[in-house]
């Protein structure tokens, strides 16, 4: 039974590439996405074997005080925390419970602007169906669905001329609902983008924020993301060797996902932890930045991480841990 709960949200700082393996598609190796809408996520597993492997790094046998202080765990917790090793896989199950990272907020190319991060109200009603189950309250309200040709926005930032023009797509302005763009816009900037380094996008955000009718949302989300081609040169011929040329599908810089994160009580023998203090050493480890999906080796998939709790603060930190070891 999950104790505490929290939400972790994603910033793609440069291309994410969570493939399915072969597709059978134009796109040689397509990222994953849910059956039934298309949308892009990142599969739970992925997720928590990425959060694992960063959080190996950050455990040792006996740390000290002040290791504990700086978000080292011992290796008794991170056990409790992420699972025994596969040898002892029956053993019993770890404390921390990750779901898919769903798709909030999409990049587009704009007329005007250079960008502007697109949503739905299908996209944005499915992040609140997810907050409210870990316990956060976002505070604005849904807003009314807009017509196929129309784009809600907050303000002109977004208007080349009288429409909104997104990649090759003109859209119809409507700022009847603006107070709700931008309350959103600014919410997200405020809880779900990194809290350094990011005071620029913060600013653009709510201006940039453009909501759209959840067709022309999953258009964008089908064929918007990025297509590299890739090839292998024969050595001796400086021609493309065989049939070596290949397409690999990602998701564009700027997206932002989200992950509800829930933790029950540590079932390791000898570690005691409730769910709270679970989802407070996990988000006390540091993990700012992390690789999720494939081509680390050539700096893709790099993304920033955001824990928040039920008050927006990061899990713990107006909490008193669960237990001690």
């Amino acid at each position: 039974m999950f104790t505490a709960k929290s939400m972790l949200f994603i910033y793609v700082e440069t291309p994410l590439h969570a493939g399915t393996g072969r597709g059978l598609g134009a796109v040689d190796l397509p990222i994953q996405r849910e059956r039934t809408t298309g949308y892009p996520i990142v599969q739970a597993s992925g997720l928590k074997g990425r959060l694992r492997a960063a959080a190996r790094g950050r455990a040792k046998d006996s740390p000290t005080e002040q290791d504990q202080q700086q978000g080292w765990l011992s290796t008794k917790e991170f056990l409790a925390i992420f699972g025994p090793e596969t040898a002892h896989a029956s053993d019993y199950a770890g404390a921390l419970s990750t779901g898919d990272a769903r798709i909030l907020l999409f990049p587009v190319r704009s007329l005007a602007s250079v960008f502007a991060w697109v949503t739905s109200c299908d996209a944005l009603a499915r992040f609140l169906r997810e907050a409210e189950m870990v316990g956060l309250k976002p505070g604005w309200p849904l807003p009314l669905a807009p017509g196929k040709d129309t784009a809600l926005v907050n303000g002109t930032a977004l208007l080349a001329g009288d429409s909104v023009v997104l990649e090759e797509f003109s859209f119809k302005p409507d700022t009847s609902q603006a107070a709700v763009v931008k309350a959103i816009g600014e919410w997200l900037a405020k809880n779900a983008l990194p809290q350094t380094g990011y005071d620029y996008w913060k600013a653009a955000l709510p201006t940039k924020l453009c909501i759209l009718h959840e067709e022309a949302f999953r258009d964008f989300v089908l064929y918007g993301t990025e297509v590299q081609t890739h090839i292998k040169l024969d050595p001796d011929t400086k021609t493309v060797a065989g049939k070596m040329l290949w397409t690999t599908e990602s998701l564009p810089v700027d997206s932002l996902l989200y992950v509800p994160l829930m933790a029950g009580p540590s079932r390791a023998h000898g570690v005691d932890l409730d769910g709270q203090a679970i989802l407070q050493k996990v988000a006390s480890l540091g993990l700012t930045r992390t690789q999720l999906g494939g081509d680390e080796t050539t700096g893709q998939g790099i993304v920033a991480l955001r824990f928040v709790n039920s008050n927006g603060d990061r899990p713990g930190s107006a909490a008193t841990p669960g237990g001690k070891q």
